[in-house]
């Protein structure tokens, strides 16, 4: 059976900084509640969205925990564990408190560019080290790799534990090869907003979500629908979510829902060098589009 807590829509939350760039908290947990009343069905932590690699070892401990702890059980929590250096992560499984963690998000290993038995190798031991269930994430525009559907239909064959995909490598050919050879308990998850009804009527599962930090409400009833089959209402209630959604990547993840939630009054839009700053036309251009869909 497939973990039903993990279909739908899971948010990836950003972490907010005070202007001093320090995780602003009264701001995360502000967005931990909006998000919990906007009815999403967990919430994934210190992803790329949450800005992780920016964030010290410290922080990433600390946000985790005061998510988990803000949190206090309405939703699953799923928590981004992973990097290029295989032992590196395996050995932060066997000394990371998961207490409160529902299940870990392990991205494909960055720069190394490694070969498909390296990434089946690489998830394998991350397998065998986890506590918690494991949902691989394949996002080659970040890093430099893509991790075909036989690898990643092998590694879930091989390892009871991994039980899904996070699939953002934007190729929805790649993507329906996985759902045509997956067992019947693996979930095939969405990366792309964009791309999820698309996906869910092919047999997909929901989506990671980088929109539903900022309109939680509207893009949860979209997919909702879309879980019930009724595709035509559900890219009927994405259509006016479409515009946002393309200019929240108009200038980089996260950089532009930053933008769109500082608009909103939820949070500020400070985010961490080598990344910068929404523009003021990404301003104005949001506040347009807040104003005429009504996305508060």
């Amino acid at each position: 059976m497939k973990d039903m807590r993990f279909r739908g829509v899971g948010v990836a939350l950003v972490t907010p900084f005070t202007a001093e760039s320090e995780v602003d908290y009264a701001a995360l947990e502000r967005m931990v509640e909006h998000v919990t009343e906007g009815g999403a069905d967990y919430i994934v932590a210190l992803g790329s969205t949450a800005e992780a690699a920016t964030l010290r070892a410290n922080e990433r401990e600390e946000v985790l925990r005061f998510i988990i702890d803000r949190n206090a059980g309405r939703l699953p929590i799923v928590a981004g564990v992973g990097g290029n250096f295989t032992q590196g992560v395996t050995e932060q499984l066997g000394t990371m408190n998961l207490d409160g963690v529902d299940a870990i998000l392990s991205v494909t290993p960055f720069y190394n560019k490694p070969s498909q038995e390296g990434l089946y190798r690489h998830f394998s031991a991350i397998a065998q080290a986890s506590p918690r269930p494991v949902i691989l994430y394949n996002v080659p525009g970040r890093t430099g790799i893509n991790m075909t559907a036989q690898t990643t239909l092998r590694i879930a064959r091989d390892n009871s534990n991994v039980i899904g995909i996070k699939e953002a490598s934007g190729d929805i050919e790649q993507m329906q090869r996985i759902i045509d050879g997956r067992s019947d308990d693996f979930l095939v998850i969405s990366g792309d907003d964009a791309l999820t009804v698309e996906l869910m009527r092919r047999g997909g599962d929901g989506v990671i979500s980088v929109a539903a930090n900022a309109f939680p409400r509207r893009f949860t009833d979209c997919i909702a629908k879309a879980a019930q089959g009724l595709f035509d209402e559900a890219d009927k209630a994405f259509a006016p979510l479409a515009q946002a959604c393309e200019a929240l990547f108009a200038e980089g993840n996260p950089t532009g829902v930053k933008c769109m939630l500082s608009v909103m009054g939820l949070a500020g839009d400070k985010v961490r060098l080598p990344l910068t700053e929404g523009s003021e036309s990404l301003r104005e251009r949001f506040a347009k589009l807040v104003a005429e869909y009504e996305l508060r």
